[in-house]
């Protein structure tokens, strides 16, 4: 086993001195610290070769790698392993080269700050991402802890929930948090006009109002919550076709025919960090469904040009493939080499002839073949009665 010769230590607003004395010892002995300007400010007093973070990032391991036979220090702002560049380090290099030295973490002192107990909240950043990823968590009554990307980051999140009806949620910004500095800043959503620090953490207790918006993560979003030109998954099929795909951590679907990015869209919001890339040929589609992504907290969504089966080549392998649209025997095994072992397949067809072609693969392939007919209550005159939807079929199986 390799012996470790990269420390990555987490570090405070109180600097040096808030560090364990084994962990301090670990810094000032270090030939080599890397980390950004605030990270030095508070080292300042140790010796030892300075290199700051790299441009563009991603040369970072690459520059690590470089300094291997050296002591080497990364410095992190808090719990290097949370949100943080020590996990990042982590899945470039060899894990048994690194020691992490934790520190209290961003959420741990604003959840003690507002007396929260972290296991009740929602822990979120959207330094270097898109703040939009939010949205996708507000809910009445829920509260989040998240890493802003700047001082302007606290107005753009009031903003989201004014707009959907959570004007009347506690915002509190906290700054500087551990140091001399340490700044606080309370208000609502609809009200907030704070100038705040650059470097900030934020509280969110939403508090919805009787015509909030509500968007839970499980499937099934109104239609109306979408923009689209008429060629959707309905909600009803939606939620019985998001049930079959099963979305999970961090798992990759394929939605073949995306149209609005209506499914696409709920598979990012049901599981955390689940990724989607929506095939689409029209671009009038596709830009209906990067709207519908940023509007509903997946901003992340990719949408690829082009018509199945050619555009599925080089795509990564997926863990979950919906085909919705551009149903063919070719899409369907183009698509069903690809996917992963225990994927998900789901293809629903509403034309007699991609009815036909399900007949067909569920008799050669097994599977789990459904009708889904759907009628909603809609005014007919003075009085109320059901106009069905159009009857889709659905074929469904699990790769072994």
């Amino acid at each position: 086993m390799n012996e470790p010769w990269l420390h990555i230590v987490g570090i405070g607003e109180d600097g040096m001195a808030g560090l364990l004395p084994a962990t301090r010892a670990v810094v000032e002995a270090a030939e080599v610290i890397v980390g950004g300007d605030r990270h030095h400010k508070l080292s300042e007093n140790v010796s030892a070769e300075r290199v700051a973070w790299p441009s563009p990032f991603n040369a970072l391991i690459e520059m690590l790698e470089g300094l291997k036979g050296r002591r080497v220090v990364v410095l992190a702002t808090g719990d290097p392993l949370w949100f943080s560049v020590g996990a990042r380090i982590g899945r470039a290099i060899d894990p048994a080269e690194i020691t992490y030295h934790p520190q209290l973490s961003a959420f741990q002192l604003a959840a003690a700050r507002m007396g929260w107990s972290l296991p009740d909240v929602e822990t979120l950043t959207v330094h270097g991402r898109p703040v939009e990823q939010m949205i996708a968590f507000i809910q009445p009554d829920a509260r989040l802890l998240i890493l802003t990307t700047g001082a302007e980051t606290p107005a753009q999140i009031a903003g989201f929930l004014t707009e959907r009806g959570f004007g009347r949620s506690k915002l509190t910004v906290l700054a500087n948090m551990g140091g001399a500095e340490e700044a606080r800043f309370d208000g609502v959503a609809e009200d907030w006009d704070h100038e705040v620090p650059a470097f900030n953490t934020m509280a969110v207790d939403c508090v919805a109002a009787p015509d909030a918006a509500l968007l839970p993560r499980v499937p099934g979003l109104a239609d109306e919550l979408f923009q689209h030109d008429g060629t959707m998954t309905k909600q009803e099929v939606r939620a019985a076709t998001l049930a079959k795909l099963m979305p999970m951590r961090g798992a990759l679907l394929w939605d073949i025919g995306t149209g609005c990015g209506s499914v696409a869209v709920e598979w990012m919001r049901g599981a955390r960090y689940a990724r989607a890339v929506g095939i689409e040929p029209r671009a009038d589609r596709r830009a209906m469904a990067a709207a519908n992504a940023l509007a509903l907290g997946v901003p992340k969504l990719e949408l690829v040009e082009g018509r199945v089966p050619e555009a599925l080549e080089g795509l990564a392998a997926p863990d979950a493939v919906f085909i919705g649209g551009g149903l063919s025997r070719e899409t369907f095994e183009a698509a069903w080499e690809a996917l992963r072992p225990l994927g998900r397949m789901v293809c629903n067809a509403v034309t007699l002839e991609s009815e036909a072609l399900l007949l067909e693969l569920h008799k050669e392939r097994g599977g789990q073949l459904v009708k889904l007919m759907v009628n909603r209550a809609e005014p007919v005159g003075g009085l109320t009665g059901w106009r069905p939807l159009m009857p889709v079929t659905q074929w469904s199986l699990v790769k072994r």
